[in-house]
């Protein structure tokens, strides 16, 4: 089953790339519908089995030790599911598009869903290493080839960044195989057998690095308004809705419990940058006109919070960034689905210039509005559950930290719910008299995310249950400096 799972979207991928240009996108949803009801089945296998169930292990090469050693627990197995749940939905976001060469655009979602999948499922130093790395060439091309005017310059800013600290994470992981006795890379052995905390200091922010430039965390932040503006809508909704959550879950799996002591020494720096994100980039997003680098600030300032849960160190806070994470790459995807449908009707990003499209769309109106609600983590939606208890958690790290994370909620209502109202109230002129209400593709991709964003706020228990017992035994590991 775990093969299966991370092998289908490759085997997908060249099946969409065979298929021709006019039925690529309908091959592509196929295959990515039979991915998601796979992990449905997954998801009753363990259930029923645990992760003893999903346990892949073979030996690929002896020195140095390097392993196919695959693995799924509860936190990796929510991080599937959101990969698999929201593939189908920016697939089907693409249809009643042109796109040139359309059969290698949707093969490269395919390719890096298995990248995703592969880097949810290592428990291989190494191996996951090259299946981070792997997931970055996908969005590369997929935004170097069908992004905007502006791509090239912002595309190769992308790539150096990330590049840049996923060689210092590859230089991490050497050291750590260089300190460890059984000279490993499993994850297992990392887990048990700690680096000196004279060590740890400076290998903390070798990984540091590499995850706060994917995630991004303020001050590394500065490719992803560009880069998410410049790219085509399918791929802002990989970067925003799943690849940036790579980042946040590496911290959890790999930073906190292996480099306890580091993270000891520096988390204080470290949950600082992250309400200081959190304040920057909910004022820049304040002044934005420019309807997607208005989502795309808003957007560090949901993943910074959830970065200064991970770091505050108790159970609430690691169990409010997972349910963020999920939330969040639902509310994100929904909402740069949102500003495409805008955009491409009326053909300006600028709010404005917009107004008066809930008289003419209503339909459109009300699927926009939950995604928006949830955006500001109204209760009962899925928004809410995740930043209160990230709020919890960094309170019981911090007060004061605690107050200034909150302006995540204050200040998000002001630029989400202005934006709303600029764009959807009041009287249509000469950019939107003529839109026209959602097609069946765009009402069911809008209609699945309103359904989860309502669902998953009034009954987040399976979420919790699913995660907890990974997430005691990474604290602890986390506790024991």
């Amino acid at each position: 089953m775990t093969l299966l799972l991370l092998l289908l979207p490759l085997v997908a991928a060249l099946a969409v790339l065979l298929s021709g240009n006019k039925m690529a996108s309908r091959v592509a949803l196929l295959f990515t519908v039979a991915e998601f009801g796979l992990t449905v089945y997954a998801y009753t296998i363990f259930k029923q089995q645990g992760p003893e169930a999903f346990v892949f292990f073979h030996d690929w090469i002896s020195s140095p030790k390097i392993s196919i050693n695959l693995g799924v627990d509860g936190l990796s197995f929510v991080m599937i599911g959101l990969t698999n749940f929201l593939l189908p939905l920016i697939v089907l976001s693409g249809f009643n598009r042109e796109y040139s060469n359309a059969k290698t655009y949707f093969s490269l979602m395919l390719l890096m869903q298995f990248a995703l999948i592969g880097v949810f499922m290592a428990y291989d130093g190494l191996l996951y290493y090259i299946f981070w790395e792997l997931a970055l060439l996908p969005i590369y091309f997929i935004a170097l080839g069908w992004g905007g005017k502006n791509r090239v310059p912002v595309t190769l800013k992308f790539f150096i960044y990330t590049l840049a600290g996923s060689l210092l994470m590859l230089f991490g992981f050497i050291m750590l195989y260089y300190y460890n006795p059984n000279a490993s890379f499993n994850i297992t052995d990392l887990y048990n057998n700690p680096v000196c905390s004279c060590n740890q200091g400076w290998l903390f922010w070798m990984f540091f690095l590499a995850f706060a430039i994917k995630i991004p965390i303020v001050p590394f932040h500065t490719w992803q308004a560009d880069t998410y503006s410049e790219s085509p809508t399918q791929g802002t909704m990989l970067l925003s809705g799943i690849m940036l959550k790579m980042g946040t879950y590496s911290l959890i799996r790999w930073l906190l419990p292996i480099l306890p002591a580091g993270v000891a020494e520096w988390g204080p720096l470290a949950i600082t940058l992250c309400v200081i994100g959190i304040v920057y980039a909910s004022i820049i997003a304040i002044m934005q006109n420019d309807l997607k680098k208005l989502f795309a600030y808003s957007s560090v300032a949901h993943v910074g919070l959830i970065a200064a849960g991970i770091f505050a160190l108790n159970i609430e806070g690691l169990q409010g960034s997972v349910v963020q994470m999920i939330a969040h790459g639902v509310n994100v995807v929904g909402l740069f689905f949102c500003a495409d449908i805008i955009i491409n009707r009326t053909q300006t990003a600028n709010i404005n210039n917009l107004g008066g499209i809930r008289n003419i769309a209503p339909r459109f109106n009300t699927l926009f509005m939950i995604v928006v609600i949830a955006s500001v983590a109204l209760p009962l939606t899925n928004g809410f559950i995740g930043e209160f208890l990230l709020l919890f958690g960094v309170f019981k790290y911090n007060t004061w930290l605690s107050v200034f994370a909150g302006l995540t909620i204050i200040l998000g209502a002001v630029y989400m719910l202005r934006m709303f109202q600029n764009t959807m109230l009041g009287n249509t002129n000469e950019n939107t008299q003529q839109f026209a209400d959602l097609n069946w593709s765009e009402t069911l991709v809008l209609g699945i995310i309103a359904f989860t964003i309502l669902v998953m706020g009034l009954y987040p228990k399976p979420i919790f249950e699913l995660v907890q017992p990974s997430l005691d035994i990474i604290l602890n590991k986390a506790l024991a400096k």
